[in-house]
């Protein structure tokens, strides 16, 4: 090895070669140790191109014939290029297409470019592969070029890396290279730190990853399915999430992935461009449930999406619940790729206390060998104090479950037993001969934040900062940094305007303050600084700090953006959150809340359904909606700030509906045709929210008010007032039903119909929709009396979904599918065989299509459909291919309720339920009771948990279960399932005898038959 402007050489070993002319004509060097040579400070970040667009810019340098001249040092050549993905495609190859005019060449050997093999290409900041050889034919134009992905597909390429030091690598998307965090980048500095805390980020990975195998196991099976998919991680912070992404991206890119992680301020426009994937990209969304609107624009950009190629977006979130639920809602594209996105709660990673002790010392050890690179700290034998140190007491406290728990212990007992500690006489605590004391663990966050605060001053002394701002305003101006953010250095200005011990200073100290906290903690421009990681340091700091200044909110709300205010109320709630601050942060955040409720309901309502501690903003919207002095249109306004569906609010929704309400019915009595549309709209809100929470009695007593007062306005203003109360009429419908009051419920919905059918006539862009809707539920309601007219409502329905789809098929598809279904029930019932399998199949066609595009959100619709299709083959004897439809609904069913039990196990049990009769009819009787037995098994487990729900279909499947016991001979065990399923059809008789009454006599007659069997 040599460098061109020296006249010295140095020794290297190769440590993995490729193949000479192969696809892999590259080679891995290590150089020698010497003290003329300096290696790069950043780790190499590797890419590979993502999209089909020609024209990337690229570069290389090296040393090629062409440059060289005898009897002279050996000279550089810098090229720049183009790579035209397209291009060398079906050999793995890039082409290289030089700018430059190529050479005239007479010198020796074959090509100008000889000599260049090895060089390493760069698209921007990615390493995308290295030169391999002048272009046949391309008249030196040329240059083909051995991918990146191609080398991280060799296991050998990358076991040589890991065994070396390096990370394991991850391929970073090429074109989309500026959407990414620079905070998750795989070349974060590896050479001298200035932070203890840097150790902890989870994209350096200092701590080797373990565990989780299982679950490893399950993404990377999912990101194997074709076309798009979403999958949401939640948990507490420091229990692995993004560890666990980063180590799954890792992976792919064995496999020829490129992985992004967007940044926080990345826009909907720049994310679109995701779109435009062609080969495998995961997403992986940080924090997702602060970032909804990002994850929109990436579920409209899958829409465009081809889907020939994988495109996953892994979400990354504290909790899950509401905020997930409003991203599903959000649109019908939303509940089309988001409804099947698999839910997982991250478990504690340490969770079995035995094994702690040795979690704790790789940790410990895995500091240790970092440590010697923070600045000041490469003094110390690290080594020996990490195998000396005793364990912490309370090791096997719940705690420290939490991986981030134990890893932040392990390093501040290293710090502590060796290093300063921050303290002013600069000595150190230790862990003491009994390891880490309980007090000491649950504090581990000051322990650490301690160390933390030299690295603060010193840099604070480095720039002139102190002594003449005191510690106390300096640590104050990153909490608030921290706190609210800032987009750009002029806007970071106004914050510290804000703050009283800043405001009167010259704008160069202030601007220092700025670079300060730049250099502490750095990030792409525009941004003036990053943040201090891992969050829960951030946020017992900055608790500290308003725990100390209960002002300093308000202070930095005063002239605050609507993004700066969520930002704040987001990590005030987290802070708050730490038990150190026994609640006092909590009753200042919601008097916080209500002194300021103009300026932050919004973001009140926003953030009380994405944290992971929302009590306080809860206890806020209480004292809100409960305060008499909040005028009439500052509960309007925080009304429809409220989301459409809500579990984590649906009490204070019903609250907030019922004092409208209240408020309306006063105004009313005084001016009622100014204040009477207000009380019924009021009043079909409050029966909606009490819906929401099972108080269908008082729901429906509210909607029935609200239908008279709409029928009032109707009738002298019909053009304003009918399609509210066709709508008013639809959810009495739905309120009568949920009550038991079918034939009410459905003299409601039939009145609606007609309503919606005569503003359809008159409007039909804007009411046919709402017709189509209303006959599909009236359908239901016909067929649950009985009444076969729901036949003639489902046809219509289909011919009006059928008619809206063919003019906008992504928007109406899935419906016109979910009305072909139901047609296929209702001709079934009145014995139309042949029309209703016609009907269920063109419902399982359209749904394959969809499902091909976006298996994720259509797979279970499909399931759905090959379930009733199986039935409509079997009616009309079509025995063989109903086994293979319901066969293929079990095998999708089965995949559904691996990656989401909660959502699909009921499913599964349907389709296993249908298996055994299919079976059973093909003479499969063995598989058949094997397949009954699966379905008992996990109907008896769901009815455990929720009887209401779940019992019916559980007497079902012992009914079921008893005949098959009966078919192959096993008659007392027969009827002992039969025996139980009677006894569950006896208890459920009496809370509906209309419908269970059959089904009690269908198991009468299988016990009767069972009996006349010989034992």
């Amino acid at each position: 090895m040599f460098h061109p402007s020296g006249n010295h050489t140095l020794g290297a070993a190769v440590v993995w070669c490729g193949t000479s002319r192969g696809r892999d004509d590259a080679a891995l060097v290590l150089v020698d140790d010497d003290p003329r040579w300096t290696a790069p400070v950043a780790s190499v970040r590797w890419g590979r191109m993502v999209t089909d667009r020609p024209g990337t810019g690229c570069e290389t340098w090296g040393v090629p014939n062409v440059a060289q001249r005898e009897g002279r040092a050996a000279e550089t050549a810098q090229l720049r290029g183009e790579l035209n993905p397209g291009s060398g495609i079906t050999h793995n190859q890039y082409v290289m297409d030089l700018l430059q005019h190529p050479p005239q060449w007479s010198g020796p050997g074959t090509s100008p470019w000889g000599g260049l093999s090895g060089a390493a290409v760069y698209c921007d900041r990615l390493l995308v592969g290295v030169v391999a050889s002048d272009r046949a034919h391309s008249g030196s134009g040329q240059l083909n070029v051995v991918p990146a992905y191609v080398l991280h597909h060799d296991p050998a390429f990358r076991a040589a890396l890991v065994a070396h030091g390096v990370r394991p690598a991850v391929l970073e998307a090429v074109e989309l290279q500026q959407l990414a965090d620079p905070a998750t980048a795989s070349d974060r500095r590896d050479g001298m730190m200035r932070s203890p805390a840097a150790l902890l980020q989870a994209a350096r990975q200092t701590v080797p990853f373990h565990g989780r195998r299982q679950l490893l196991a399950e993404m990377t099976a999912w990101c194997a399915r074709d076309g798009f998919g979403a999958w949401l991680l939640h948990g507490p912070g420091g229990q692995g999430k993004t560890r666990l992404a980063h180590q799954l991206a890792s992976l792919l890119a064995a496999d020829r992935w490129a992985v992004l992680w967007p940044r926080t301020d990345a826009t909907t426009t720049e994310l679109s461009e995701v779109r435009h994937a062609a080969k495998p990209l995961l997403v992986v969304l940080d924090y997702a449930e602060t970032r909804v609107q990002q994850l929109t624009a990436l579920v409209e950009a899958a829409d465009h999406h081809p889907g020939s190629t994988r495109l996953k977006v892994l979400l990354l979130a504290r909790t899950g619940g509401d905020w997930w639920h409003q991203a599903l809602t959000a649109s019908s594209l939303a509940q089309d790729y988001l409804e099947a996105a698999p839910t997982r709660l991250l478990a504690p990673l340490e969770d079995d206390p035995d094994a702690r002790p040795g979690a704790y010392r790789e940790a410990a050890r895995a500091f240790a060998a970092a440590l010697p690179r923070i600045e000041g700290l490469s003094g110390y034998d690290w080594a020996s104090t990490a195998n000396s140190l005793p364990l912490p007491v309370h090791l096997s406290r719940a705690a420290f479950g939490n991986a981030l728990t134990l890893h932040m212990t392990a390093l501040a007992d290293l710090l502590d037993a060796t290093g300063p500690a921050g303290r002013p006489d600069g000595t150190g605590r230790g862990a003491g001969r009994g390891g880490t004391t309980l007090e000491q663990a649950e504090g581990v966050e000051d322990r650490l934040l301690g160390h933390e605060r030299r690295y603060w001053l010193h840099s604070a002394a480095t720039y002139g900062l102190s002594p003449g701002l005191s510690t106390a305003t300096l640590e104050t101006a990153l909490a608030a940094a921290h706190l609210i953010g800032a987009a750009d250095r002029e806007h970071a200005d106004l914050l510290w305007r804000r703050l009283p011990a800043l405001a009167d200073q010259p704008r160069d100290r202030r601007d220092t303050v700025t670079t300060w906290l730049t250099a502490l903690y750095p990030v792409a421009a525009p941004l003036p600084w990053g943040t201090l990681q891992p969050d829960r340091l951030a946020e017992r700091h900055i608790g500290r700090a308003l725990d100390a200044n209960p002002t300093l909110a308000d202070w930095l709300l005063d002239g605050a953006d609507e993004p700066q205010a969520g930002q704040l109320l987001t990590v005030y709630s987290r802070a708050a959150a730490h038990p150190v601050f026994h609640t006092r942060l909590d009753a200042r955040l919601t008097d916080l809340c209500v002194r300021r409720h103009r300026q932050l309901a919004r973001q009140i309502i926003t953030i009380a359904t994405r944290t992971h501690h929302p009590a306080p903003l809860i206890t806020a919207l209480a004292t809100i909606i409960t305060d008499p002095a909040i005028a009439l249109h500052d509960l309007i306004t925080l009304a429809t700030l409220f989301p459409d569906s809500t579990r984590r609010l649906a009490h204070e929704a019903v609250h907030l509906a019922q004092t409208l309400t209240d408020r309306y019915r006063v105004f009313a009595e005084t001016d009622r045709a100014a204040y009477l549309p207000g009380l019924a709209m009021s009043l079909n809100n409050l029966s909606v929210r009490l819906g929401d929470v099972g108080r269908r009695e008082e729901g429906l007593t509210a909607i029935q008010e609200a239908v008279g007062h709409y029928r009032a306005l109707a009738k002298a203003n019909p053009d304003a007032y009918l399609p509210y109360l066709a709508t008013s009429l639809n959810n009495l419908a739905v309120d009568l039903g949920a009550v038991g009051q079918r034939e009410e419920a459905l003299t409601a919905i039939q009145e609606a119909v007609d309503f919606r059918r005569a503003l359809a006539e008159a409007n039909p862009d804007a009411h046919l929709p709402d017709l189509a809707m209303s006959l599909n539920n009236l359908a239901n309601r016909l067929g649950e009396v009985g009444r076969e007219e729901g036949l003639t409502a489902i046809q219509e329905a289909v011919g009006h979904y059928r008619a809206l789809a063919k003019a906008n098929p992504d928007a109406y598809l899935p419906y016109l599918a979910t009305s072909l279904n139901n047609l296929a029930v209702d001709l079934g019932a009145v014995g139309q065989r042949e029309e209703a399998l016609t009907a269920i199949q063109e419902a399982v066609d359209i749904r394959r299509a969809l499902a091909e595009a976006n298996p994720d959100a259509h797979l279970p619709d499909l399931a759905m459909s090959l379930n009733n299709l199986s039935v409509r083959l079997g009616d009309v004897g079509r025995r063989e291919e109903a086994l293979t439809a319901i066969q293929e609904a079990v095998d999708i069913r089965r995949a559904l309720a691996e990656a989401n039990p909660d959502a699909y196990l009921p499913y599964l049990a349907t389709s296993l339920n249908n298996l055994s009769v299919r079976l059973g009819d093909v003479g499969r009787r063995e598989e058949a009771l094997t397949a009954i037995q699966e379905a008992v098994d996990i109907r008896r487990a769901l009815a455990e948990a929720n009887p209401d729900a779940h019992l019916p279909d559980l007497a079902m499947s012992l009914n079921n279960l008893a005949v098959d016991l009966g078919a192959v001979g096993q008659r007392e065990e027969a009827l002992t399932a039969i025996q139980e399923a009677v006894g569950q059809y006896r208890a459920l008789t009496k809370a509906n005898p209309t419908i269970i009454m059959n089904d009690l006599q269908s198991a009468m007659d299988v016990m009767t038959w069972l009996k006349t069997l010989p034992q």
